[in-house]
């Protein structure tokens, strides 16, 4: 896949948006960029983060709740611990809250 650097840009800008507490999923950022189709784009935005943004990538997960492959923290606990550390609830078969921690997306926030 080719990097779109101008799509991955304003994916990071949106990511950077998103609070404590709270999680948005591949699908939702896509949307608010106006590409419904987009949520792989997103996962391979996401994949190829600069880690020198500091971007809190913990917090985009899939539609779902469920945690990232263990590749992609190292461990699926640091996913979870990352979360829990910011208040983030589990459900009892261990997928985030999503009603109760989706991102309320506001467009003013861009």
């Amino acid at each position: 896949m080719q990097k779109d650097t101008g799509f991955f840009k304003q994916v990071y800008s949106i990511v950077s948006k998103i609070p404590k507490g709270k999680v948005a999923t591949y699908g939702q950022i896509a949307l608010i960029l106006g590409k419904p189709r987009g949520a792989r784009a997103v996962g391979w935005a996401m994949r190829c983060a600069p880690q020198q943004l500091g971007l809190a990538c913990h917090r985009v997960v899939n539609s779902k709740g469920t945690l990232s492959p263990f590749y992609v923290f190292g461990d699926c606990q640091i996913q979870k611990q990352l979360l829990s550390d910011e208040g983030i609830t589990f459900t009892q078969d261990g997928r985030i809250n999503m009603k109760k921690h989706l991102w309320n997306f506001d467009s003013t926030v861009l």
